[in-house]
């Protein structure tokens, strides 16, 4: 009966004395893309590639997709979900979001509206209709264009208070060569590291890598 006693004593000091098991690693933050007005998933191609060569692997680069000509709240609280199925699949407390053009809009009502911020550890947002687009007048019989022309409720609504809310770090990309989003400092976010790109065409960014590296070092820092 002693000996098993030393014998016990002796496997508990070993065990104080041996270095703890090391946490299990946390997974890399998930990237999800949102594209813009009649784009989809495939918009992202380029900046996929751009991401897996800057190590990312392709189970944490997701594209969410919605209805350009449906409605913007509708269209964020769908991203609402897609983040939340994104965060369960991947095990990851929060996500990166990568937008383009109207994406922008529904990113911010997700993040401002929903109750996104604290989901959402990046928000880059290359050429967002941020404050709106008079490009939008060509398509007003649409409920999205309707949100995205300046001066709307939904536009009035996402830039009252703060641009920036929460602990997520936002980041745009925006041009006077963009042609679509008019004007194009509309992207320009107070808060947000608002990056100036000497020309660049609105659909031109979506293969232009060194933007799109740009975004990858942004969602990095």
């Amino acid at each position: 009966m002693r000996r098993l006693v030393v014998l016990l004593t002796a496997l508990l000091a070993a065990l104080a004395l041996s270095p703890a098991l090391p946490a299990a690693a946390a997974p890399g933050t998930p990237v999800v893309f949102v594209h813009g007005y009649t784009g989809s998933a495939s918009n992202w191609t380029t900046a996929m590639a751009v991401f897996r060569a800057g190590g990312y692997s392709s189970s944490e680069l997701f594209a969410y997709e919605y209805n350009s000509y449906g409605n913007n709240i509708t269209n964020a609280q769908g991203l609402a979900t897609y983040v939340n199925q994104v965060r369960a699949r991947t095990g990851a407390a929060q996500v990166d979001i990568v937008n383009h053009s109207m994406g922008g809009l529904v990113s911010l009502w997700y993040v401002k509206q929903l109750g996104g911020a604290q989901y959402v550890r990046h928000l880059a947002s290359i050429a967002g209709a941020n404050h709106g687009t008079t490009a939008a007048g060509s398509c007003l019989i649409y409920v999205t264009c309707q949100q995205m022309y300046p001066g709307s409720s939904f536009i009035n609504t996402l830039s009252s208070g703060d641009e920036t809310p929460g602990a997520t770090r936002y980041g745009t990309w925006y041009s006077p060569c963009d042609g679509i989003i008019i004007p194009y400092t509309s992207t320009v976010l107070s808060g947000a590291t608002n990056n100036y790109v000497a020309c660049q065409t609105h659909i031109g960014y979506l293969t232009d890598t060194v933007t799109l590296t740009q975004v990858r070092s942004f969602l990095a820092s």
